[in-house]
């Protein structure tokens, strides 16, 4: 009897969902808000203030690559839970200039005195997600400068101005973030230094709180006077480096002083006439490619959104390219990563040989090569730069190591290496580990057309492929694009070397209709619901025609696009 009641539920909230969602005028039922269109200039982020202080660059006569370095400073002390100076970055920027796409690289890398020995000594078979362990030496910062010193306009301490009143004024907490900075407080309230700075008056900050953070304010005065060089070869680097070795770390000074940003060449596989730009490994974007890829092969249209038929195909592609994903993406200087192949049409070709359209895969393997909580947010600009940007400190708010009076929570990044001989990911000594966060683009004919990218740990790749064939295939518009429900497959073999035994699971938002959750359970697919995963998408796309920017900022965050 509870099994029936259970159904006619699921189906009543679809049907309810549908006609609530079934008045809207032009557009899709699922859409819930217009696209923003404007002339000059194009700001997309998942905090509305930060959205503003980043127009209000553009409007000072700064550039896209100003607004985005303003802008982030603001996401590092409105929204903690998902990025900050303790974490990294990564970035694809079209410069109007050069009429081309620049990748930059800035995640740090693990200490120079941890290796695989040191766990094996220690008897240590995973690392640990939380404390000094997991802590790669945080490359944001040094991303900032790398922007700046190759595209910035402003001064830098014009661009961190905001960021800094904001610290020493306050702001009002919003609600998404208010959820996550409870729960988060939950966890990390013993942890040193924590409440002092993340629960000003003894609990969790909630929505509507007024949130100071006079250290931070501090810590980014003298980033902004002395550079990239006073946080890495400053006294923040040694209160820093001190706190991790009285709380068990290996992290030294020197760790910091040694870092350094890469600029790589972003990647790009063409996907019926579109070509989709991600960054090449340490990070995970080239899954996105890969997916796309297995996807090209099929009628996507054809298949329709939602159905059954396309949830499948779509799913069972991002197993197989996740399974390359555990074995192949890892730090490009320490391996030879076979990118050409993984990317290529015709790898994607024998790949896609694998998938079964009548039943889900449970077991599939990497194939066999020759060998050779996060924020998104996006700017453009009255010239035509445009920036996709994304930064992290992994697993929402980070480690908990929060250093003594700087204002702010080291990453974990660390946790994903693998302890494994042999293994791509493996930890050793000032080695990056592998990434999650990735920005895209997508250009055609060579032009900029749109910067955009999908927040959320492994759900980004998915995420990415799905807003491409949601363009492209099914037509819709960019805030249509990430408004649709998502599919979100989770369970698949890990770059920390856990394999997957058992096809994972499938989990897919609540738009999905019952009929096409009992014919995907029929193709042997493990369903489930989840109440957020599914992360959080910002985009800006050019027209050239008319010569207007179209942004769009989804409701699974608390932000919004805004352009003038």
């Amino acid at each position: 009897m509870k099994k029936y009641i259970i159904i006619y539920v699921l189906i009543t909230l679809n049907f309810t969902f549908m006609h609530a969602q079934s008045d809207r005028v032009t557009g899709k039922n699922f859409a819930t808000r217009s696209e923003v269109i404007a002339q000059n200039g194009m700001v997309a982020t998942s905090h509305p203030l930060a959205t503003q202080i980043g127009l209000d660059v553009l409007k000072q006569g700064g550039n896209a690559i100003d607004a985005a370095i303003a802008a982030n400073a603001a996401l590092g002390l409105m929204e903690p839970t998902g990025c900050g100076i303790g974490g990294d970055l990564f970035a694809i920027v079209w410069s109007a200039k050069d009429q081309k796409l620049y990748g930059l690289n800035a995640s740090g890398r693990s200490p120079q005195a941890l290796d695989l020995e040191y766990f094996k000594k220690n008897n240590i078979d995973k690392i640990p997600a939380f404390g000094a362990l997991p802590v790669s030496v945080p490359g944001c910062v040094d991303g900032w400068f790398e922007l700046h010193d190759k595209f910035g306009k402003m001064k830098m301490p014009d661009l961190l101005a905001p960021a800094i009143s904001y610290a020493r004024d306050g702001f009002p907490v919003t609600e998404l973030i208010g959820h996550y900075l409870t729960l988060t407080a939950r966890r990390f309230k013993d942890y040193p230094n924590f409440a002092d700075t993340y629960m000003p008056n003894g609990e969790g900050l909630k929505k509507g709180d007024v949130f100071k953070n006079p250290a931070l304010a501090n810590t980014y005065e003298k980033i902004a006077r002395g550079g990239a060089d006073a946080f890495y070869k400053g006294d923040i680097a040694r209160t820093t480096t001190d706190f991790l070795q009285e709380q068990g770390g290996v992290m030294t000074y020197e760790d910091f002083a040694a870092h350094e940003s890469e600029w790589v060449e972003p990647v790009s596989t063409n996907y019926r006439g579109y070509d989709v730009w991600e960054l090449p490994p340490s990070g995970q974007g080239i899954a996105a490619l890969q997916i796309l890829n297995i996807m090209e092969g099929y009628d996507v249209e054809a298949m329709g959104f939602g159905t059954p038929e396309y949830v499948h195909h779509f799913t069972e592609a991002k197993k197989l390219a996740f399974e390359d994903r555990a074995k192949y993406y890892a730090d490009t200087d320490f391996n030879d990563i076979p990118v050409e192949q993984l990317i290529s049409k015709s790898y994607a070709d024998e790949r896609r040989k694998l998938i079964d359209p009548n039943r889900a895969g449970r077991n599939y393997a990497a194939g066999e090569l020759e060998k050779g909580n996060t924020i998104y947010l996006t700017t453009a600009d009255k010239d035509g730069n445009m920036v996709s940007l994304i930064q992290s400190n992994y697993r929402g708010m980070g480690s908990g190591m929060v250093p003594p009076r700087l204002g702010f929570m080291l990453q974990d990044r660390g946790e994903l290496f693998a302890l494994e001989e042999g293994h791509f990911n493996v930890i050793e000594p000032r080695k990056r580990p592998f990434h999650t966060i990735i920005p895209a683009f997508i250009t055609k004919d060579g032009k900029p057309y749109i910067s955009f990218g999908l927040m959320g740990g492994a759900m980004q790749p998915q995420g990415h492929a799905q807003i491409v064939i949601n363009l492209i295939d099914f037509g819709m518009n960019l805030q249509e694009a990430g408004d649709a429900p998502r599919i979100r497959h989770t369970g698949s073999s890990q770059p920390t070397g856990e394999q997957m035994t058992s096809g994972g699971t499938l989990q897919l938002e609540s738009a999905y209709s019952y009929e096409t959750i009992r014919a995907l359970a029929r193709k042997g697919h493990k369903i489930t619901t989840a109440i957020g995963g599914f992360g959080g998408y910002q985009a800006i796309l050019w027209d050239a025609v008319n010569r207007v920017y179209y942004g769009a900022s989804e409701s699974r965050k608390d932000g919004h696009a805004a352009g003038y």
